[in-house]
């Protein structure tokens, strides 16, 4: 039924996100009582794969962040009509997180989170909800590592990342976030999940992470059209799970202590 519903969403004209996550976050949000706020974490130039651009342009307000020159400059100018969005060109870090949204006063319980920040996600994520409550999450995953691995690039002010597998956090790991602040997970579509306070979920069903990632990432018939360069490590997806940490453990060996990784 899910299936179903989604592939009657993505048939409407997807205008700026990526892989058609803008359709899924309306009708999420359609569902929702929110407070029509959405921030977005890692924002780029606001246009270009953004799943908050749509928001903004209907009439959110919100924050939207970004550390890179060129992106910031490309925001700015494509925001400048947005009146009640901020912008704040920064580093995203777990101890400043939380005082960047007090700073714009973002609300406890704002409407929609938009988060990737292509590095140590799991730690600023957890900053923040334990202040925060956002309405409905959309969070990027690392959608190589295959469930039940739990696996997390750790914090450090110099992580850089290298355009390559090593980044972010997997389905298994953003998962102990769901139970610890606890929210459920509703959806992964592809290389993001979505996810929403329990006491607000009143319309849409919990999904276990396995499920979920099978549904939304490996059974996807389009998944090696749509992710060609994760072929080098497609194998993990057919590997037990002691064999598939192994295989992470050898891949990731030149960044032995960058990262967490346990089953």
């Amino acid at each position: 039924m899910i299936a179903e519903r989604l592939k009657k969403l993505l048939k409407g004209k997807n205008r700026f996100s990526n892989l058609g996550e803008e359709a899924i976050i309306s009708d999420f949000l359609k569902q929702l009582d929110h407070k029509k706020i959405a921030v977005d974490i890692a924002a780029n130039d606001g246009v270009f794969m953004s799943n908050t651009y749509h928001l903004y342009n209907s009439g959110y307000g919100g924050l939207a962040v970004e550390c890179d020159d060129k992106a910031f400059a490309s925001l700015a100018h494509s925001y400048m009509n947005f009146k009640n969005v901020s912008l704040s060109k920064a580093y995203v870090y777990p101890d400043n997180v939380v005082n960047l949204l007090q700073g714009y006063e973002i609300p406890y319980d704002f409407g929609f989170l938009s988060f990737d920040i292509d590095g140590y996600d799991y730690y600023v994520l957890k900053a923040l909800l334990q202040t925060y409550r956002p309405t409905l999450i959309c969070a990027e995953i690392n959608e190589k590592i295959p469930y039940p691995l739990k696996f997390t690039v750790k914090y450090s002010r110099d992580y850089v990342w290298e355009a390559n597998h090593f980044y972010g956090q997997s389905i298994g790991q953003l998962y102990l976030l769901c139970e610890e602040f606890d929210y459920d997970l509703i959806q992964v579509h592809y290389n993001n999940a979505f996810l929403v306070p329990k006491e607000k979920n009143k319309s849409f069903k919990k999904l276990e992470p396995g499920q979920a990632y099978q549904e939304g990432y490996v059974n996807k018939p389009d998944r090696t059209t749509k992710f060609p360069y994760n072929k080098d490590v497609d194998a993990l997806l057919d590997m037990s799970p002691e064999k598939a940490l192994d295989f992470i453990n050898e891949y990731f060996k030149q960044y032995k202590g960058k990262y967490e990784a346990h089953l």
